[in-house]
């Protein structure tokens, strides 16, 4: 079994979301809010309103259980990956392959990452600023805000939006893994071990990119049915319901309004996570020098 990847995947996935965490509140806020209407607006309005704090509200939480889950990804993604390589005899991984691993590794986390994704797009939408005001905070922070859900809805209630968090993750997940080890085998120098530093951070901003292109349809209906009665109106009873509302008073182009800002908090974000991955990875990992590398490419 390979247990370095879940401890580098956990190191990778905090990196990654220190990076990207400011314009995540911005994407969120862009989802579930229309007094926000692009990503200048929203970015000023939040800035002016509740200055650079607004833009980390609710990240103690994520950036904690975000080390469980990336965890979780890579170490069931490599995992999967073998045992579909052992089921075959040996030999290398098809495209096919790296696909239901990446999938399995993204249905894999949700179980994990949904409380605390929960109460992170709780708290990044809460615009209330806590220095004064008209109308104070609902949620005091990450602990009080997990508390109060499981008053007002039980357990049950920290899993609000994991159906379409698992419909986001688990054909994301697919296409990241996918482009990325396709990218590091297309640009890697034949006559090397291993493709270069840049080839990996390439391909790793890549394939977030084309993972969000994929996701962000489900990622708006899961911010939308997590937001769903915070505050005291509920207006969606399930999944298809709230796809429906959406559509009928939206339109069908509400599901792409936030893709840009996704592709552009994921770009970078993504090269921190694959370069800290294979960095970690390969330090942690006792092998010879003419074993492939990255570890997450096709074997």
């Amino acid at each position: 079994m390979h247990l370095v990847d879940f401890v580098s995947g956990s190191f990778a996935g905090a990196c990654g979301m220190a990076v990207g965490y400011p314009l995540d509140t911005v994407k969120v806020r862009i989802q579930t809010q229309k007094q926000f209407t692009g990503i200048w607006q929203c970015a000023t309005t939040t800035f002016s309103k509740e200055g650079p704090p607004g833009f980390y509200k609710g990240m103690a939480l994520p950036v904690t259980t975000i080390a469980m889950t990336s965890s979780v990804t890579f170490g069931v993604y490599r995992n999967i990956l073998q045992c579909l390589s052992q089921l075959r005899g040996g030999g290398p991984n098809s495209k096919v392959d790296v696909a239901l691993a990446g999938m399995s590794g993204g249905i894999a986390q949700t179980s994990v990452m949904s409380p605390g994704d929960l109460v992170k797009v709780r708290l990044q939408c809460q615009t209330e600023s806590k220095r004064g005001g008209p109308v104070k905070p609902k949620y005091r922070g990450p602990v009080h805000c997990l508390l109060s859900i499981v008053k007002e809805d039980g357990v049950r209630g920290l899993y609000r939006g994991a159906l379409p968090l698992m419909l986001r993750d688990g054909p994301s997940y697919a296409t990241y893994f996918t482009v990325y080890a396709s990218i590091c085998g297309a640009l890697s120098d034949g006559d090397k071990a291993r493709p270069a530093w840049g080839v990996v951070m390439l391909a790793g901003g890549v394939a977030g990119a084309s993972a969000w292109t994929v996701g962000t349809p489900m990622d708006v209906i899961k911010a939308r049915m997590q937001m769903d009665g915070a505050r005291d109106v509920k207006r969606y009873s399930g999944l298809l319901h709230c796809i429906r509302e959406t559509v009928r008073t939206e339109g069908a182009q509400v599901f792409y309004r936030s893709l840009s800002i996704n592709c552009l908090r994921a770009f970078p974000s993504n090269m921190v996570v694959f370069m800290t991955y294979e960095l970690l990875t390969d330090f942690l990992r006792v092998r010879p020098q003419s074993e492939d590398m990255p570890y997450v490419v096709m074997d």
